[in-house]
């Protein structure tokens, strides 16, 4: 087992590497505007989760994730070259799901902001159901 922080400092470098790789090295036509968004590496270091997220509709995702496959040996490569480990991390690709999630929340953040403006509204014109005072004084009696 490798200490934490040494953990997350390779998983800093792979995700530099595994960006630069898809950058420079990978030229598969079917690769979109792949963000590489963060990287995570198994205590043992033997496996790196990378998430990336792509520019574009379901169809580029679809396409993008097929050209990281069938790039993913020669990113692995990469990777086992640039960071000198004695067992070379076994790369998978995960999307990212923070552009859907950040939408999401955006869009219920509006409705909640829509029903707080009506809400407002109402009570801009509201008037008390009873009287003014409603509590009973020692000068009414």
């Amino acid at each position: 087992m490798v200490d934490a922080p040494r953990a997350r400092r390779m998983a800093v470098r792979v995700k530099e590497i595994v960006a630069d790789q898809i950058e420079h090295r990978v030229k598969d036509p079917r690769l979109g505007l792949v963000t590489v968004t963060d990287a995570r590496l198994s205590p043992d270091l033997r496996e790196a989760t990378i998430f990336w997220t792509v520019w574009g509709d379901d169809a580029v995702r679809a396409d993008s994730a097929a050209a990281l496959e069938s790039a993913k040996g020669a990113i692995r490569s990469a990777v086992g070259r640039a960071t000198g480990l004695k067992h070379t991390p076994s790369i998978t690709f995960v999307l990212d799901a923070i552009p859907e999630n950040a939408q999401h929340i955006e869009e219920v953040l509006a409705r909640a902001h829509q029903q707080d403006e009506r809400v407002h509204e109402a009570a801009r014109n509201a008037v008390h159901a009873g009287d003014a005072d409603p509590y009973r004084h020692d000068d009414d009696e």
